[in-house]
């Protein structure tokens, strides 16, 4: 079914842009710093944070794909109205706990509302601007990535002034914007209707579709490898450096760095891959992520860990802003959803799996070895990747005129 996105111009990618930056700014400052914390202070064990913390990632594995699809039947604005009532509805819930097992379920469902934001904003987005894609979904990419770095320093500073449950308070606020901006957007042709006809079986059609398409798989299994390598090197990147004495100061700063490295290149990189050939550009982001992760144990001290940590992270900005156009540019439209929510869905797999394989490694050997071996899955999925898109031409580009 024809999708009609949000108005072309700035006002559609702007709209977004911002829709993304409360949304993420608002579930972010929910979970950090403040999550394990607020657990600590319910009297909750490691395992029931370890536990938690999980959860949400579990809702965009199971919801993301589903979600797609009925965004590609039901219509991508309703999808996204839902997902802002998630925003909006679950911040109050964490103020009346009082038993941190109460929080698996409020973390699931607030987790069901960026499961629905990724696929559904991305399609629009790429719908609405077929010449300029690369370069709006690195814009919309930015804007959740300065949502993401900017929700602990604010969490952080909440905490330090008033309270835990104050942090939900300014969740709550934040999420605000979300509705009034999705509201806003322009409806699109979604038929309700249609969802009435969706059932199991064509969850697992759409499903079989999206893994027979060679090119879809295979630029899957290098979004999966970029997040795998992505979740090793957030979990035990600080634990490298704390070993050597890096105080914790340091070790949050090199993050910072390396989250607005992407958010900064990641339009630039997105402006690239509208006038290139995507594949090449997926190829080359993914074989540097592989080496830049690779490097880690080689290096010591802050400057030296921070400075190829930057460069791990201009190495992802390169790939993961060219996977989502060229799965546009291979899917066909009117699945276009379904096909970006499968993406999203093994994308959250691989950055779950990442931190408990190389926890394994890592338990068996040494750190190095987890970096390593997060770099021979990259690696890995690059020579399954040029195996199954590179036989197949490529559409021509068009630049913008």
């Amino acid at each position: 079914m024809a999708q009609t996105p949000p108005r072309r111009g700035a006002t559609g990618a702007l709209s977004l842009s911002l829709i993304g930056f409360f949304a993420i700014f608002s579930t972010t400052i929910s979970k950090s710093p403040v999550l394990p914390l607020f657990v600590k202070s319910l009297n909750g064990s490691d395992a029931v944070i370890g536990l938690i913390s999980a959860i949400s990632p579990l809702a965009g594995i199971l919801f993301s794909f589903p979600v797609g699809l009925l965004a590609d039947r039901l219509g991508r604005k309703r999808l996204l109205v839902a997902a802002s009532l998630v925003f909006v509805l679950a911040p109050p819930l964490y103020l009346v706990v009082h038993n941190a097992f109460w929080l698996i379920p409020i973390r699931f469902f607030h987790g069901i509302g960026t499961a629905i934001l990724g696929p559904v904003a991305s399609a629009m987005i790429l719908s609405a601007y077929p010449d300029r894609k690369g370069e709006k979904l690195g814009l919309y990419s930015s804007a959740t990535l300065v949502g993401r770095t900017l929700a602990p320093l604010l969490g952080g500073a909440i905490i330090s002034l008033f309270n835990y449950r104050s942090v939900y308070g300014a969740a709550f606020l934040l999420s605000v914007p979300v509705l009034v901006l999705s509201l806003a957007l322009r409806p699109d042709n979604g038929d309700p209707a249609a969802v009435r006809k969706v059932g199991l079986a064509d969850f697992w059609k759409s499903l079989g579709e999206f893994m027979k398409n060679r090119r879809l798989l295979g630029t899957s299994l290098v979004e999966m490898a970029t997040f795998f390598c992505y979740g090793v090197m957030e979990t035990y990147l600080p634990i490298y450096l704390s070993g050597q004495g890096v105080p914790a100061y340091q070790i949050g700063l090199v993050f910072s760095l390396q989250v607005v490295s992407i958010a900064l290149t990641k339009p630039l990189f997105g402006f690239l891959a509208d006038r290139v050939d995507r594949r090449v550009q997926i190829l080359f982001g993914i074989v540097l992520t592989a080496a830049f992760i690779a490097l880690i144990p080689l290096f010591h001290g802050a400057l030296a860990v921070g400075l190829v940590a930057v460069l791990f992270g201009l190495a992802m900005s390169v790939s993961t802003v060219a996977t989502s156009t060229y799965v546009a540019e291979v899917a066909r439209e009117e699945s276009l959803g379904a096909s970006l929510g499968a993406l999203s869905a093994i994308m959250d797999i691989g950055q779950s799996s990442g931190p408990f394989i190389a926890g394994v490694i890592i338990t068996a050997t040494a750190i190095g070895a987890g970096f390593v071996a997060s770099a021979g899955v990259s690696v890995l999925s690059a020579l399954v990747f040029l195996v199954l898109t590179f036989r197949t031409p490529v559409r021509k580009q068009v630049p913008r005129k």
